[in-house]
């Protein structure tokens, strides 16, 4: 979170906010390639839907909604110029149109997962926490795309035993 958190920060004006440093698990958290046993079970990148709409904190509820309705989505994920995830804007905050702004009406800090993730673990979460999606995340907080959980159910489907093994 805090490749996220520091975004947010700068967004309300502080400055000098310092991130850590890539390594090992950063190289998985960018999707890149994996050998070993792990590997031949789906992850949270093999289901993630790069074509969801994106929004900045400035803009009107009302404008991310019509976008979304044209790409026949529900909802946003709301981003930092660098794609850095801020917020959702979930099916209930896209309707409830008062004239906000994004930064007003999104749902702050949502739940983000890694690209190395198992699909199991993260369709376990999403239906045990009654969520529709989950964005996936890079690990400096930047936006890979928003998995579903329709599609990580099916996508884990077959796959009881598939549990995290990193290192």
């Amino acid at each position: 979170m805090a490749p996220r958190a520091a975004a947010r920060l700068e967004t309300l004006g502080f400055r000098n906010i310092f991130e850590y440093k890539p390594g090992k698990l950063d190289w998985m958290a960018a999707g890149l390639p994996t050998e070993g046993e792990s590997s031949m079970h789906p992850r949270a990148a093999d289901g993630a839907r790069k074509d969801v709409p994106i929004c900045l904190l400035d803009e009107l509820v009302a404008d991310v909604r019509k976008r979304a309705e044209l790409e026949h989505w529900n909802e946003a994920v709301a981003v930092d110029r660098q794609g850095t995830v801020l917020g959702q804007l979930r099916s209930k905050q896209l309707e409830d149109d008062r004239g906000e702004t994004v930064e007003r009406a999104m749902l702050s800090g949502p739940s983000t997962f890694r690209p190395y993730v198992p699909m199991k673990e993260i369709a376990d979460y999403l239906a045990e926490h009654d969520l529709e999606s989950a964005p996936i995340t890079t690990s400096d907080g930047r936006l890979v795309g928003l998995l579903r959980r329709e599609d990580a159910a099916r996508l884990a489907e077959g796959c009881p035993d598939c549990a995290r093994k990193m290192i």
